[in-house]
């Protein structure tokens, strides 16, 4: 049972107690318990979540097959040389694909991925048997106990940083992704796509000044190939995909070239707490 690696990283949602496995359930001292789905994760939610909008099932197989041809790889890569530590907390993780290639990369590693889409959550559990799998609204609070991780990774996801301040040791990190206005730009306007708002970085900076320091920043920037297969899936993997409905999309990956150069183009910025 891949939870019972990383379960002393966890805590209750309900009253922030150390948790333990019982059986098929993960249950605190106080006696809430959750159990444990059938696919292997666990969700940890101490009531209703802030209305957002999590990944469906189809979008998050859109991403496993981006992510699985390697169109990400350069991402994984840079994560690798920023992660420190044997503890990993990757908050949206997603598939879990960025997650379970920095757990690969030590034998002493292992990771939480949180997501608040079951579907994702699922996928999480799958990766790797050093990864647990947890469902849990990041905005509502992060069910980890504090000081217990040494590298936090937000991946085009939410940032909590009061709660990434929390669970991180001292002299931890944390490594977000996020992508710059030239991100896709191609496939935006003919795909119907959301823009990445050019105030991003400055808002990024702003919001992690308050609990930390910005140690480095690298831009990730590649192009690839696209045929009209992966320009539909690039649509469905993202958030995109709450606004374009299905059908409507295959019109417009149909009509766009047999191929078309992409870029991809993302930042990658190293946090450390504040003194």
């Amino acid at each position: 049972m891949t939870l019972a690696h990383v379960v002393d990283l966890l805590a209750c949602p309900v009253c922030g107690g150390e948790v333990d496995i019982d059986e098929r359930s993960v249950i605190c001292d106080r006696g809430h318990t959750f159990d444990i789905a059938r696919q292997g994760y666990v969700a940890l939610l101490a009531g209703a979540s802030h209305g957002l909008r999590s990944d469906t099932s189809e979008m998050i197989a859109a991403r496993d097959r981006v992510q699985a041809a390697g169109r990400f790889d350069p991402v994984s890569d840079a994560l690798l040389d920023a992660v420190i530590g044997s503890r990993v907390l990757d908050v949206g993780a997603g598939t879990g694909h960025h997650l379970a290639r920095v757990v690969a990369d030590d034998d002493a590693r292992r990771g939480v991925g949180i997501d608040l889409s079951k579907p994702a959550a699922r996928a999480i559990a799958r990766v790797s048997d050093r990864v647990g799998a947890v469902v849990a609204d990041a905005w509502a609070g992060l069910p980890v106990r504090t000081d217990a991780v040494d590298t936090v990774l937000s991946v085009f996801s939410p940032r909590n940083v009061d709660e990434f301040a929390r669970v991180l040791v001292p002299g931890g990190r944390v490594v977000i992704v996020a992508p710059t206005p030239r991100h896709l730009d191609e496939i935006v306007a003919p795909m119907g796509m959301i823009g990445v708002d050019p105030t991003k970085s400055d808002r990024l900076g702003a919001t992690m000044s308050a609990a930390f320091t910005r140690r480095d920043r690298r831009l990730v920037e590649y192009a690839l190939d696209a045929d009209r297969g992966l320009v539909a899936d690039l649509v469905a993997m993202g958030p995109s995909a709450h606004h374009v409905a299905p059908a409507e999309l295959a019109d417009r990956a149909a009509a766009m070239p047999p191929s078309t150069a992409v870029t991809f183009s993302m930042t990658v910025s190293v946090y450390e707490a504040s003194a």
